[in-house]
């Protein structure tokens, strides 16, 4: 199935059932007065975090949503059925934004979690409602409502504890596998990840954590080179980055600077998530002897100012990497204990998701006004060329 991440989709809610004016009419019953029915109330539009979904396919293809109306009241003080509420699934994580005002209307994170996204109009009164001592034969009645609609934004951000980062081909998909029982593509060339890969790691029978493998950045990704940042907000619900640091590259390149650049790529895309915990792993320690690898720590460190955890490992062999998830068990389970005591806690982190988010979208906006810009160009360039070959620029 296809990985999509986001989805606009319009939704409307019913429209609420006016109300009825009628008289009882019956035989050998004398003026018997109003009995008009109210109308129903029109259904509403929630979203439901579904377990079961993983993708926004099935948004792509159908993208306009109705809720049932309510139907009309009748004689006899009969009121009208109300509409049917509908209910949309979507996956689990999914942040919903109102397209108009950018407001967030709501994030989905945990399975079950159900959010209200548009009201069903209000029923219409009958001519019952309206009877008096004053009126006894009243020929008022009042229209349902209209149901609100709305534009809304989709956006699906994968939930798990950590994160790997680092160029392509720096070992995080063998990681992930050395790790889990995921089994993402691992192949001699760059870019072999193309959507985010999600594994869990057991450390022992009760305790385990979720990993996402998310696709490599290259310099300037930031500005939309390569995969570009599209699948950086992946990580804006992860409590650690392990960013992964090849120490052999095969194009003879320096593991500090391609640390470096990693780090400069991410302080642009958003400043919230490069200052989020995160841990430093050598990998592929395997293909070098320990003296290099002790200079190239040593550079690295240097380079970089680390002061964070760094670890050495190699995902292929095995090695180091249980110590490594040991420790970061151990660190998101102090995580938990903390906001257990410490409620600010939890406003805290909500607060830097939503902000990492924030600016997550505001580098996507600026990406998109790039991207417009370069097609407005090419296409006066194109109406200025006086050849007779015709150029077509796809999207």
């Amino acid at each position: 199935m296809k990985f999509v991440d986001e989805a606009s989709i319009s939704v409307f809610a019913g429209k609420g059932g006016n109300g009825c004016l009628s008289f009882r009419r019956e035989k050998f019953v004398e003026r018997g007065g109003p009995d008009g029915g109210d109308g129903g109330d029109g259904g509403s539009v929630f979203l439901r975090a579904d377990q079961g979904m993983n993708t926004m396919v099935d948004y792509r293809f159908q993208r306009v949503y109705r809720a049932e109306s309510g139907q009309s009241g009748r004689g006899r003080n009969c009121t009208g059925a109300g509409g049917s509420d509908l209910e949309l699934p979507v996956p689990v994580g999914t942040t919903v934004l109102d397209e108009d005002s950018g407001e967030i209307l709501g994030d989905l994170v945990a399975a079950g979690d159900r959010l209200l996204v548009a009201q069903g109009g209000f029923h219409g009164l009958g001519n019952t409602r309206y009877k008096s001592s004053v009126n006894r034969a009243p020929e008022q009645t009042s229209p349902g409502s209209e149901g609100e609609q709305r534009s809304l934004k989709l956006e699906l951000n994968v939930l798990a504890d950590v994160g790997l980062l680092g160029l392509p081909n720096a070992g995080k998909s063998t990681f992930i596998r050395s790790v889990s029982a995921a089994r993402p593509r691992v192949a001699d060339y760059p870019f072999t990840t193309l959507i985010p890969q999600l594994g869990v790691v057991k450390v022992d029978a009760l305790r385990s954590f979720v990993v996402a493998d998310i696709p490599g950045l290259i310099e300037g990704a930031s500005d939309g080179a390569g995969l570009g940042i599209r699948f950086l907000k992946h990580l804006t619900r992860n409590r650690i980055l392990l960013h992964l640091v090849d120490v052999a590259p095969m194009d003879g390149s320096d593991p500090a600077d391609n640390a470096l650049t990693i780090i400069r790529e991410i302080e642009r895309f958003s400043p919230t998530l490069a200052a989020r915990e995160r841990w430093l792993v050598l990998n592929k320690t395997d293909l070098i002897d320990e003296d290099t690898l002790a200079e190239i720590r040593a550079r690295v460190i240097d380079v970089l100012q680390w002061t964070a955890p760094i670890y050495t490992i190699s995902a292929l062999a095995h090695d180091g990497t249980d110590r490594l998830c040991q420790n970061m068990m151990d660190y998101l389970e102090r995580c938990v204990e903390d906001e257990a005591l410490d409620p600010e806690l939890v406003i805290a982190e909500r607060q830097a998701q939503q902000a990492m988010q924030e600016e997550s979208r505001e580098r996507a906006a600026i990406l998109r006004a790039r991207r417009h810009g370069k097609e407005e160009l090419e296409d006066e360039a194109d109406d200025d060329d006086d050849h007779d070959v015709e150029i077509e620029y796809a999207p």
